[in-house]
């Protein structure tokens, strides 16, 4: 009996108890690879996948890539009654005389100075503020904080621009009594061009920060806690556990998120931008996106319009491409 209950347990042992075969083991079996050449086999093993990707195809397809059609009229001298075929063509004439327009400096230098002062203010306080919420411990008041800072984001920039208006409304807007009272001026902050790009920051701010923590706290989440307890054991404070923790753990993050914002650099945002100007800022305030729509819309000059619309999309094609060869020249991951 004693030999007989020796040997089971040496079976069981070896995953030869009951109810398994003997001399198979109990981990799970991968799944069957499909050869490869074949697609139509390769389309049958997975075809609900690809039966997820054709919302997304049909999408781009229809609203991203065949538009690219109407881009062509920017070579030539569009007139709609002889449609984009029968239109002439006049080659490059239309960058020409943008590039020779005196206002190219002005559109160009008021589109930079934007983009900069939200890359170099905007963009790293998204990265603070998730470090100041993943520093939170308190679930309740962390989901509070982040519901507030949210809801920002999902207000139109109609919305935004009315209540700058009311804030700082000629002489009974409150911010504007207050900053007047305090600095002892009397500055009108709506029309002075002085203070029109600060408020388009601060806008920018305001709406879109807290929704940017989103992806880096998503981030922040995948950070080895086991590397937190070892610094800590080693005495290092919280400001070293961010400096040589968290940031090196989400760097990749940082720099995939750093070369989108660098591509959308020229994208300063026609309603925000359209919305604040005023005929006593238009110097600072016209950029490329509010020019396309008086030029194009306005003025019915489509194809000067599209020329600039499209110089403006190469410019940020190629300044993604620039940044993430940058990125890798530095051994850092880039986009692809």
């Amino acid at each position: 009996m004693s030999q007989l209950t020796d040997a089971l347990a040496s079976n069981i042992g070896h995953g030869q108890g009951p109810g398994t075969d003997a001399g198979k083991s109990t981990r799970p079996r991968k799944p069957p690879k499909v050869p490869r050449g074949k697609f139509s086999v390769h389309f049958a093993h997975y075809k609900w996948l690809y039966l997820l990707l054709v919302p997304g195809v049909v999408y781009f397809a229809v609203f991203r890539y065949a538009p690219m059609y109407g881009v062509s009229i920017a070579f030539k001298d569009y007139v709609p009654f002889l449609g984009v075929n029968g239109s002439p063509w006049v080659g490059t004439q239309h960058f020409q005389d943008f590039f020779s327009n005196p206002d190219f400096p002005r559109l160009l230098g008021n589109t930079l100075i934007l983009a900069f002062l939200n890359l170099s203010i905007a963009f790293p306080l998204t990265i603070v503020l998730a470090l100041l919420l993943n520093e939170v411990r308190l679930s309740i008041l962390k989901r509070t904080v982040q519901t507030l800072v949210y809801i920002p984001h999902f207000l139109s920039w109609t919305i935004v621009a009315s209540l700058s208006f009311l804030l700082f409304a000629l002489d009974f807007g409150p911010l504007f009594l207050f900053l007047n009272n305090v600095m002892g001026t009397n500055i009108d902050f709506l029309s002075d061009p002085n203070w029109f790009r600060p408020l388009i920051v601060l806008q920018e701010i305001w709406k879109n920060t807290g929704w940017g923590t989103i992806i880096f706290l998503a981030a922040l989440a995948t950070v080895d806690q086991d590397q937190y307890e070892a610094a800590i054991i080693d005495g290092a404070g919280r400001f070293r556990r961010v400096w040589h923790i968290t940031l090196p753990g989400i760097r990749s993050t940082i720099i995939v998120m750093l070369i989108l914002a660098i591509g959308q650099m020229l994208n300063t945002g026609f309603e925000q931008i359209y919305l604040m100007t005023n005929a006593l800022n238009r110097s600072v305030a016209d950029v490329f996106d509010t020019y396309v729509y008086f030029v194009g819309i306005t003025q019915g000059a489509y194809s000067y319009s599209t020329a600039v619309g499209l110089f403006k999309s190469l410019v940020g094609i190629v300044l993604i491409f620039g940044t993430n060869a940058l990125a890798k020249r530095f051994n850092q991951s880039g986009l692809f």
